[in-house]
């Protein structure tokens, strides 16, 4: 079972995304982080990030792309945080997948998906400011707007956050309580 939860920056989609994974009840959660520590401001802001999840009882992963190989205990709550950050990376890092990001981000989020008991998968809105960029950041943008329309057709349920509140824009009935 997958929930896509989507915003722009600043948005509260990851606070929101943490307090549903609270929520959640028992059972042990994982925090699967993909930011990869390039310089000293990225560094200084996983350390803020850990700070903020410290009390809620979050096992954290930090994976910055190949998230197929990740093994997670099994029925496990899982938040993966974020797709956006997970792109560049694969596409970027000379360990990534270049030219197969798109496949490769997909089949880990499969990957997480089948282990999962839930998974929580946040991604950025980061196709609405009518800003023309070069051909790199274009091809980023493509990867990232197809890898996120593919989870949300896979999703069970879809929100987008905005200023703190969550919208809900897909939501299916779990067949599992249904009577």
């Amino acid at each position: 079972m997958i929930t896509l939860i989507t915003g722009g920056s600043g948005s509260g989609k990851s606070a929101y995304a943490e307090d549903l994974m609270l929520s959640l009840g028992a059972g042990k959660r994982i925090y699967i982080a993909t930011m990869f520590p390039f310089d000293e401001e990225s560094q200084k802001r996983i350390e803020r990030h850990r700070r903020m999840r410290q009390d809620k009882q979050f096992e954290t992963i930090e994976c910055c792309h190949h998230l197929k190989g990740l093994e997670i205990t099994k029925d496990a709550l899982v938040l993966l945080e974020c797709i956006s950050n997970l792109v560049a990376n694969e596409m970027y890092m000379e360990a990534g997948a270049g030219g197969d990001t798109v496949m490769a981000v997909l089949d880990g989020i499969a990957h997480l998906a089948a282990a999962a008991k839930k998974l929580c998968v946040v991604t950025n809105e980061v196709f609405s400011d009518g800003i023309q960029y070069d051909s790199e950041t274009r091809r980023y943008l493509k990867y990232l707007g197809e890898i996120n329309q593919m989870l949300a057709k896979q999703a069970t349920t879809v929100i987008e956050v905005v200023y703190g509140l969550p919208i809900v824009i897909k939501e299916m009935q779990d067949e599992t309580n249904m009577e």
